[in-house]
Order: structure tokens, then C-alpha cells, then sequence
């Protein structure tokens, strides 16, 4: 009964406590296209579902590279992201030019989560449409952390974000306990198949709607990848040889509609 009194502005508290402007912006990262991120005692991988506006556009970009050793996957307006996967390039940057060191996954994730809390303090600013997932890796091993619009950022085993992300996380929790010792590729299968939950009933994971992230070191099916293992984005026909290893989906399992939204496209800003 308050909403429409207290969701003017994301400075102003509802007699509940809630900022409903922040809401708002949550909710935005839940009609974005879904994205799961998963990690093992060597890898930490990404796994996204991309999405474009027409037969004739192409499948819009999931992932950014931001550093060697760190990559993210974005759910919700992709103007918020590309704003702050710059920002994140400048933090990593600096590390490299001051202190002659790769920037602590962590300190990165906790200065962009800095960076959206100013929006949901401040009088007129917006909080920031996006969520990401970031992997990142160091001297203790490989990481995984979500990121939020309301400033607060998780590190997990296993997340996934965006419209019926709800469907993949049931896949997560039930298989999370076998992570820490997959393969590569077990690892993919695995992020391949709660991805997979989160399609329509009529939808197939293809190389054209599917990109994969990885940090650690190089798979049975990849050359060419640097001893430290740095990030890199899997496209195309190099994804093929992982969709081909996933178990066939039984025909009589109902349709995943945990968490399903109006639509499962990214927020587009009108121009």
C-alpha cells in the first residue's frame, strides 16, 4: 500500500524499511538473460545464455575480459555494465601501474560494490541496472563472487543470476558437493546443464546462443593457452565440443518456470 508513496526516490525509506528505487534495479537484473558461474580447487568458469533483438541482429556479448586473471558475465542493462567493466579495467590498471601486481580479486569486486552503493544513498542518482558474476584468480586459488546494484557483492561454489535463474540454482544445489574435484570439462557439463534449465521449453543451447569463461589451467580440448591460465571466452564452434558431451534433457521433465519472467532478453536502453 506504500509503494507508490516511497519508490519515488532511493533516498527515501518505506515505513517498512525497504528503498524500493533499489528494488527497482534488482529487479532489472532478473529479466536479464541468464548467466551461471561455478568453480573447482583449479577452475572458476562462466556460463552464459546470449540473446538477440531479431533474425537479423547478432547474439549481444555476455562476458568481458577485464584483466588476464579476471573475467566477468553480466545480467541486466548492458549500458550499466559496459560503464562499469571500464571502471573495473582503470582499478585493474592501476594495481598494474602502482604496485606492479595484478589487483586482489576481492579488493575489485569490493570497489565496484562501493562504486553502486553511492547510487542508493545519494539524492538523485540511479542505482546501476546490472548484476555481475566475476571469477578471478590468485595465490589461494580460483574465486567466485556475485555482484549486486544494491552495492552488495557474495563470493559462492556456485550462482547463477537472471531470468529464471531460480531453475539453475535448484541444478547447483543438488550437484554443488562434486564441484571441487571436477574436471575442466566436468565442470562445463555440469554449468552447461543448469544452464540449460533456464531456457524455454521450445530453446536448445546452440554454439551461437552459448559462451563459456573460463579461468585455470588449459582443457583436454584447448591449445594455445597460456601456462597461468588466464581468462579467456569460449565462442562458437569452440563451444561445440562441450554441448556435445551433455546428457540429452528426458522429454517428459516438466518445463522449467521457477523465476520466469515476461521476458528473457537483456534491458535494452531506448536511444
Amino acid at each position: 500500500m506504500f509503494r507508490n508513496t516511497y519508490d519515488s526516490d532511493n533516498t527515501v525509506f518505506s515505513p517498512q524499511g525497504r528503498l524500493h528505487q533499489v528494488e527497482y534495479a534488482l529487479e532489472a537484473v532478473k529479466q536479464g538473460s541468464a548467466a551461471v558461474g561455478m568453480r573447482s580447487k583449479t577452475h572458476a568458469i562462466l556460463l552464459a545464455l546470449k540473446r538477440s533483438t531479431g533474425e537479423l541482429a547478432s547474439y549481444q556479448q555476455k562476458m568481458f575480459r577485464i584483466d588476464n586473471h579476471v573475467g566477468i558475465a553480466i545480467a541486466g542493462l548492458t549500458s550499466d555494465a559496459r560503464v562499469l567493466s571500464n571502471f573495473m579495467r582503470q582499478q585493474a590498471m592501476a594495481s598494474r601501474m602502482t604496485y606492479n601486481r595484478p589487483i586482489p580479486v576481492n579488493r575489485l569486486v569490493s570497489s565496484i560494490a562501493d562504486k553502486a552503493q553511492v547510487n542508493t544513498q545519494e539524492y538523485g542518482r540511479r542505482p546501476y541496472g546490472v548484476g555481475f558474476l566475476v571469477i578471478g584468480q590468485d595465490k589461494s586459488g580460483p574465486h567466485l563472487y556475485e555482484f549486486s546494484p544494491s552495492g552488495n557483492s557474495y563470493e559462492y561454489f556456485a550462482v547463477s543470476i537472471g531470468a529464471r535463474s531460480q531453475s539453475a540454482k535448484t541444478y547447483l544445489e543438488k550437484n554443488y558437493a562434486e564441484f571441487p574435484d571436477c574436471t575442466l570439462e566436468e565442470l562445463i557439463t555440469h554449468g552447461l546443464h543448469s544452464l540449460r534449465e533456464t531456457l524455454q521449453q521450445d530453446k536448445e543451447l546452440t554454439i551461437n546462443n552459448t559462451s563459456i569463461g573460463i579461468i585455470g589451467p588449459a582443457g583436454q580440448h584447448e591449445t594455445g593457452v597460456y601456462e597461468d591460465g588466464s581468462f579467456r571466452i569460449l565462442e562458437g564452434e569452440a563451444v561445440d565440443v562441450y554441448l556435445r558431451r551433455m546428457v540429452p534433457k528426458e522429454t517428459d521433465a516438466p518445463a522449467a518456470t521457477t523465476g520466469a519472467r515476461a521476458g528473457d532478453e537483456d534491458v535494452q536502453m531506448t536511444e
